[in-house]
């Protein structure tokens, strides 16, 4: 847990704990089943909200992954005038031959029509040291 901003006590409250009394809000997004299982979502930050519907990222690209000719994606919110945001994904291709029209209509079939993403075909996504995919560089 954190002690501090380095030269921002202040900040460091208002991001940690102003939110609700002697609560520490960290930024991980969890529902309660109502049989009592927890369900841990990822960062509330990595949050893409379409027309008041929640999901992350990370489920968005799960779904995507299901169509065998895509390697990699990262999803990301984009502002949408009418609807809040509206879905980006980025893939990398397995091979370079293969049919837009095809890659969308699977993508659609594959996350649902309300989180059907923009696609992106890319040759790379921007990945740290440790392999990880850095959505904040997309």
């Amino acid at each position: 847990m954190t002690h501090a901003f380095f030269r921002d006590r202040d900040r460091y409250l208002d991001t940690y704990w102003r939110h609700w009394n002697d609560v520490w809000l960290r930024g991980d997004l969890a529902s309660v089943h109502q049989c009592g299982t927890w369900r841990v979502h990822g960062r509330s930050d990595d949050t893409v909200k379409v027309s008041g519907r929640r999901v992350g990222p990370a489920e968005i690209e799960a779904a995507l992954l299901e169509d065998r000719t895509i390697a990699e994606a990262a999803a990301i919110g984009a502002p949408d005038p009418q609807r809040g945001q509206h879905v980006v994904a980025f893939v990398v291709l397995r091979a370079d031959a293969v049919d837009h029209e095809h890659l969308t209509a699977t993508a659609v079939q594959n996350v649902g029509r309300s989180f059907a993403p923009v696609l992106h075909v890319v040759p790379t996504l921007p990945k740290t040291k440790n392999g990880k995919i850095m959505r904040r560089a997309i």
